[in-house]
């Protein structure tokens, strides 16, 4: 497809519709009032990020790419679909297109502001925005002096902020993304020097480094968090993360916390279009299908594709469990695309992508406002009245248990359990104590593609 192509946009009746992709550089107010697709490594893959923009996720997170790593990698660009991948010896470290420039932040995992400059520098032609992970809790990384790590070296952190911001263009956001600390005094004192840095953004992951999935966020920090960033002067968007269920669960987070927007992780994981008001459902027919063809059409890594639709889960109507389950084991065990030809029919994956690039252009930006549940009490109601004519009547006892400020108990955490990700064993049962037990976590191998299962789990910076 040629890059004409990619770039037509349908217009509505009697109108002339502005190209999503032509909106400008990102500024600090793209920041605000959106709905965000979380860094992850393995799910946060190119597919899984242009279904998320298709379905209406305001700006997405490449999955975390440690700066050493890009630095000895080739950019190579496909003639055919377009996609820009930086390739290493043996397997590409990231890959994109240009349709998602626009909306995509990379996150870097670095620590130093040398290193971290040389590898913003190296994909900043490709990427609207940098972000210092500064959350990731595994050993992986905080071995390395990297992501959660920095939480307890706020100059070092600090240095990396201010490197990337006085050496990138200024077109180019830089951000960060933290954990919360111990007590919310410590927490305001980093708050405050990261905001100083002159980032345009700060995502607030509402655990602490040794929180686990089991635990639920800890959103009612996040007010205060907020509050005290207005009261500093800087406006910048703080980023609630944590137990986010979807587009409108996020109305309530933004609403409880005073966030300027919401990022998802798990749900994300779970089903790509949960940005969407109507995520789809029965996902075995309405999204895996399609995923896959668009996985191959863009070249996505075998072993990452099938990794990503075994997270893929949704409410069914179509199939049973025990179906819905043969049906990923049959995906999972393949070797190749041309194994599923008898599962995803035809191979269309050019269509599916055009379809994509046409969503993302015709989209216009659509804000996250909370004013329809401040000014009429009804709205929340009448939100779960619509989701019961999709979902069932179940919804309602749902949606009643995620009013509190803490999130449900057995809501999944947008981070892995400690030996479950990225590549650890797939059963909970072999679930290792919690790090505020044993006061260390278990060592995790780098997250490079393999063969999963279906219940195997991601990680998530």
């Amino acid at each position: 497809m040629s890059r004409r192509q990619m770039s037509s946009s349908p217009a509505l009746e009697g109108e002339r519709v502005a190209k999503r992709q032509k909106l400008g550089h990102l500024t600090p107010e793209s920041f605000k009032n959106g709905v965000f697709l979380a860094p992850m490594v393995r799910s946060g893959a190119l597919p899984t990020r242009l279904t998320a923009l298709k379905h209406g996720a305001t700006l997405v997170w490449g999955p975390e790419v440690v700066d050493k790593a890009i630095l000895h990698t080739e950019r190579v660009v496909d003639p055919s679909t377009g996609v820009v991948s930086y390739n290493g010896k043996t397997r590409a470290v990231f890959t994109t297109h240009p349709i998602e420039k626009p909306y995509l932040i990379y996150q870097i995992g670095s620590a130093s502001p040398e290193l971290a400059v040389q590898a913003a520098k190296t994909v900043v032609q490709d990427v609207s925005g940098i972000d210092l992970n500064c959350g990731c809790p595994k050993s992986f990384s905080t071995h390395s002096g990297m992501g959660a790590a920095l939480l307890t070296n706020p100059d070092l952190l600090c240095a990396i902020l201010t490197a990337l911001r006085s050496e990138l263009p200024p077109e180019i956001m830089v951000s960060a993304k933290i954990r919360l600390l111990p007590t919310q005094e410590e927490t305001k004192k980093l708050v405050e020097r990261i905001v100083r840095t002159g980032v345009s953004a700060l995502t607030v992951h509402c655990r602490t480094r040794n929180m686990r999935q089991r635990e639920a966020a800890l959103v009612n920090r996040l007010r205060d968090i907020v509050e005290f960033v207005q009261g500093l002067g800087v406006d910048i968007a703080v980023i609630e993360n944590g137990d986010c269920k979807g587009w409108d669960d996020a109305k309530r987070i933004k609403m409880l916390t005073g966030a300027s927007s919401v990022m998802l992780a798990t749900a994300a994981e779970s089903n790509p279009t949960c940005f969407s008001s109507m995520p789809l459902i029965d996902v075995e027919t309405t999204l895996i299908p399609s995923y896959l063809r668009l996985s191959r059409y863009l070249g996505n890594h075998f072993a990452l594709t099938k990794f990503c639709v075994s997270q893929f889960k949704a409410p069914r109507t179509e199939r049973s469990k025990t179906e819905a389950h043969r049906f990923k084991t049959q995906i999972v065990t393949t070797k190749g695309y041309d194994d599923l030809t008898e599962l995803v029919g035809e191979w269309t994956g050019e269509k599916d992508f055009a379809n994509i690039v046409s969503a993302i252009q015709a989209c216009r930006p659509r804000p996250l406002t909370i004013d329809d549940l401040l000014t009429d009490p009804d709205a929340a109601e009448l939100e779960t009245s619509t989701m019961n004519d999709v979902y069932g009547s179940d919804v309602d006892d749902a949606l009643e248990e995620s009013r509190p400020i803490s999130t449900p108990h057995e809501h999944p955490n947008p981070e892995p359990p400690t030996l479950c990700a990225p590549l650890g064993p797939s059963t909970l049962l072999r679930m290792p104590l919690p790090a505020v037990i044993t006061g260390s976590d278990a060592i995790t191998p780098s997250p490079t593609p393999k063969a999963v299962s279906p219940f195997s789990w991601s990680h998530r910076s």
